[in-house]
């Protein structure tokens, strides 16, 4: 079957979707919403079928390439839930090396984020992906239940508990002394957050993420690069408020839009996948980390 991609879905379905992606619908507004697009072949219900992410398509870098070492690591997470687990992925050849988080979608640690993950471990990183699921059960491997799940936890608490990546990678002997972050969608929040709490953070590469307030963009340290989709109203609205805050400060920032693209566009494993932009903003990150965290 060919992959779907955004051109085959009515813009109102994708801006629907994204609605429900981000607890704004529930799975029956969503189809009540868009039966109106449906037509003969093709039912609200197959619509959203298609638009789930396929995990299958989440393996750019093998689980078993040699050139990394994976596995899954406890941390300690004193102002969240006490102890914490992520996907670690780190070059099997040793050595100190920067050092980055990975904070997932709202839907916990999907083997996308994983991938993402390996796929810095190939550059040469250590990379942390947490799980933000994980003290309640970890991700179930179905992002309807996921997304439940993420609901019910504090949202103190899911900060806390992924922020306490940062100390923890500083923490590891094969660190330089250079932690960064990226983030996706709730995750390009986080990295935000991050930036503001840590002000010896490197580098911060939030997508498509949520602004922090004013006075706390303030404390920002970290070089940003940020990528936001062009298509996508509800989070580039705080954008123009942001990028004030961030002059204002003085902060070392680069943002680039990625015109056409949806919200999500660097996930490989959705039809909102751009295949352009996510290859043209990941070199642009790689770049960024490597100027930052080993430069």
């Amino acid at each position: 079957m060919q992959r779907k991609t955004a051109a085959d879905f009515p813009p109102e379905v994708l801006q629907l979707f994204d609605g429900y992606v981000h607890g704004h619908l529930s799975r029956r507004e969503f189809l009540d919403r868009a039966a109106r697009y449906a037509t003969a072949g093709v039912s609200a219900t197959a619509m959203l079928a298609m638009l789930r992410p396929n995990y299958a398509l989440a393996n750019q870098v093998a689980k078993d390439d040699s050139r990394i070492k994976v596995g899954y690591q406890e941390y300690p997470s004193p102002q969240g839930s006490g102890t914490m687990r992520g996907y670690l992925a780190m070059p099997a050849k040793g050595g100190k090396t920067g050092c980055v988080a990975v904070i997932h979608e709202n839907r916990g640690l999907t083997p996308y984020t994983e991938d993402v993950a390996r796929r810095l471990a190939v550059e040469g990183y250590v990379a942390l992906a947490p799980d933000v699921l994980f003290p309640v059960g970890g991700y179930p491997g179905d992002d309807e239940k996921a997304a439940a799940m993420f609901s019910k936890i504090d949202a103190g608490k899911r900060r806390e508990d992924l922020v306490a990546a940062v100390p923890y990678l500083q923490s590891r002997p094969e660190c330089n002394g250079k932690v960064g972050a990226v983030g996706f969608c709730y995750g390009g929040g986080i990295s935000n957050v991050m930036a503001t709490r840590f002000p010896d953070l490197a580098a911060a590469v939030p997508y498509y993420g949520g602004q922090p307030k004013a006075q706390d963009a303030a404390k920002i340290k970290a070089a940003l690069m940020l990528h936001y989709a062009g298509e996508d109203p509800n989070t580039n609205a705080g954008w123009p408020a942001y990028e004030s805050a961030l002059k204002a400060a003085g902060v070392q920032y680069e943002m680039f839009m990625y015109p056409g693209t949806q919200h999500g566009f660097h996930n490989d494993t959705t039809p909102r996948y751009d295949e352009a932009a996510a290859k043209l903003s990941w070199s642009r990150t790689l770049a960024h980390f490597q100027k930052h965290l080993k430069g």
